[in-house]
């Protein structure tokens, strides 16, 4: 079960400015009914050029009622220059935090309110250059590399947990994995963050699932993680790895090197039986 925050219960329960302003200055749909998630943000601006009203309707779950919720307290007295600088970390924080999982609706929050300040200015609905990675959610590659960018994001997983892609058939999986590795790449060595422990075990088990396991396994062989000591990567040989006995080169040369390369250059990987 996921715990949420008083906050968030309080938005959930007691959403605020519920509903749709007739002739808005803005205004943005998000997401999809068929999908799951839905978010339609409209706000007015006074005299002053500030938001004065902003309401929303949304088709969710609890996180995305209580963001919205959020978000449209948020912007009111802002000018929409002053409202594009909110972030989805900005959201989640005025609620006192949102389970991994459900971070996405922050995000909706976000791309919602980022929509609607386009529309308000005439600006076309989509990024130009963009292109729709996930045609289940709708969810675009600049989408997704902000999203990384914004969040640290590693591994597929954590890109569906905050913008839902890939979080339908599966079938755009490959091509977020590209582009969280484009993403990565454009930091200097001395400019990537110190991973913690748990996004370096889950991007150590995501790298073998996608980029190792399969080599392995079109050769009869696989190979089973034990355990994880800091940048000590234990494994078990199977099938015919287990009896190659090149196993030790494939271990170095194409495990490890492939772990070096993806996760930590501080990586090694050390054969156990088990």
């Amino acid at each position: 079960m996921w715990e949420y925050t008083d906050k968030v219960k309080e938005h959930f329960l007691n959403p605020q400015n519920v509903g749709e302003i007739e002739n808005p200055d803005g205004e943005a749909q998000v997401g999809s009914l068929a999908c799951g998630d839905a978010l339609k943000l409209t706000f007015k601006l006074d005299e002053n050029k500030r938001i004065k009203d902003a309401k929303f309707k949304t088709f969710g779950c609890a996180s995305a009622i209580a963001s919205s919720s959020a978000l449209t307290e948020m912007i009111k007295g802002m000018t929409v220059d002053e409202a594009i600088k909110i972030t989805n970390q900005d959201i989640a924080q005025y609620l006192g935090g949102l389970p991994d999982e459900k971070m996405h609706c922050s995000v909706m929050g976000k791309q919602a309110l980022e929509k609607a300040i386009e529309n308000y200015k005439g600006a076309p609905a989509m990024e130009a250059g963009a292109k729709i990675i996930c045609e289940c959610f709708g969810v675009t590659d600049k989408e997704i590399q902000r999203a990384i960018r914004e969040n640290n994001l590693l591994t597929v997983e954590d890109v569906t947990n905050y913008t839902k892609a890939g979080g339908g058939c599966g079938a755009c999986q490959d091509a977020i994995a590209q582009i969280i590795e484009s993403v990565r790449a454009e930091a200097k060595p001395d400019e990537k963050p110190k991973l913690t422990n748990l996004q370096k075990i889950k991007l150590i088990e995501e790298t073998i699932d996608r980029e190792i396991r399969p080599s392995l396994r079109q050769d009869g062989g696989d190979i089973d993680i034990i355990d994880i000591i800091g940048d000590r990567v234990l494994v078990a040989t199977r099938g015919a790895c287990a009896t190659c006995k090149a196993a030790d080169i494939t271990l170095k040369h194409f495990v490890e090197h492939r772990l070096k390369e993806m996760v930590s250059p501080d990586i090694t990987v050390e054969e156990v039986s088990k």
